[in-house]
Order: C-alpha cells, then structure tokens, then sequence
C-alpha cells in the first residue's frame, strides 16, 4: 500500500550551480508537490559529488525528482553524468515514480535510450502554448489539465526521439515531445516547468 501524502519520502536531483537557484528550486518543488521540508532530500550534483554507490541511493524513497539546469546541457558528459543516467535506470528497474523538469525530462529520456539535441532555434523562453495529444487526453495525470494550456518554459535543448516504450502525452506548435510517459513505468518528464508558476517564473528569471 502507498503512504499517504504525509508521509511520502522524495529525493530531488539537482544540478545548479548557486546556492539561491538551489534553494529556489527547492521550494518551488515543496510548494507544487505540497511537501513539508523533512519530506524532501535533495542532491545538488553543481555543488556536490555524487554519493559513490547510486544502488542504495534510492532506498526509502517513494519518488524521485529530477529538476532544471541552467547551466547544463543534458548531453553533457560532466564528471557526474554517469551517476545522473545510472539513478534514473535504476529508478526505472525499481519502477519508482519518476518525474522530470526541463533538463530533467531530458536526462530521462536520455538515460532511457531517447535522443537530446541542442536546438536553439527552437529555444522557448517564457510562456508558451502546450496541446496535449490524444494519449495526454486520457492519461491518468495529464488527461486532469486542459486540452490546451499554457505553461512555462525555458531550454535551448530537445527531446527529438523518445526512449522505447515511451508515449507522447504533449507538443505544440514549436516541437514534439513537450511530455511523455514511459508505457510501463510511473515516470514522467515535462519539458515545461511544471514546478513554476508565473511569480516563481519570474523569480527565477531575475535570478538568472
């Protein structure tokens, strides 16, 4: 049995390489996710190493987080990536639910066996247009928003192929793949920032 909503245990992922980004994202997680503080551990891979074993990170959590990178491309090969892809198939062999922000949604497509690419002339700034696609209408999470909404973005890279398995659940006029699913997994990646309303939108852009 799943435990309640009080008593849920999240890892969240980070790669930010300044402590206000670190923490703003941070709280913009607990407030969306509705977490108290002691819910929510995170991991800051820009101003941290990894932990040595990714096996075992993973014990006692009941999801894992995976958030933006301002300064990091998904395709990236830092000291750290191997660690990042390594937890997120772990994840998947574990069938942890599994959710994904911007270079999130990336780096879980990418560890799945998708494709990234760097597309600036595809770059989405602000607030943009997002249709979900028929499998989005009936998705058990994404088929609860609009058909059309709106939503907050930022990122010069792309999801241009999905990982085996995975379902399209949002483009919009700009690109494909503004959300997917993996078919037999609880793992999620947005490549809006479902964490973000327009005030911390705001807040992070300043900061930037």
């Amino acid at each position: 049995m799943a435990p309640s909503h009080d008593k849920l245990k999240v890892l969240l992922l980070q790669a930010r390489n300044t402590q206000d980004i670190e923490v703003q994202e941070q709280t913009c997680f607990l407030e969306r996710c509705r977490l108290q503080d002691r819910q929510l551990d995170c991991i800051n891979l820009g101003r941290q190493a990894p932990p040595s074993d990714y096996l075992s990170v993973l014990d006692g959590y009941d999801a894992l987080l995976i958030g933006g990178a301002g300064e990091y491309s998904a395709m990236d090969d830092t000291s750290w990536m191997p660690f990042m892809l390594s937890l997120v198939q772990e994840a998947y062999n574990r069938k942890l639910p599994t959710f994904g922000s911007c270079w999130g949604h990336q780096i879980i497509a990418r560890a799945l066996g998708g494709e990234v690419q760097h597309d600036p002339d595809k770059a989405e700034l602000g607030c943009h247009h997002i249709e979900l696609t028929e499998a989005g209408r009936h998705d058990e999470l994404l088929g609860t928003f609009p058909h059309s909404f709106m939503a907050n973005m930022g990122h010069h890279d792309r999801v241009t192929r999905l990982p085996e398995g995975a379902i399209e659940l949002a483009d919009n006029r700009t690109q494909p793949n503004e959300a997917f699913r993996l078919k037999d997994r609880p793992m999620y990646g947005t490549q809006f920032h479902s964490e973000l309303d327009a005030h911390r939108e705001r807040e992070r852009l300043i900061r930037y």
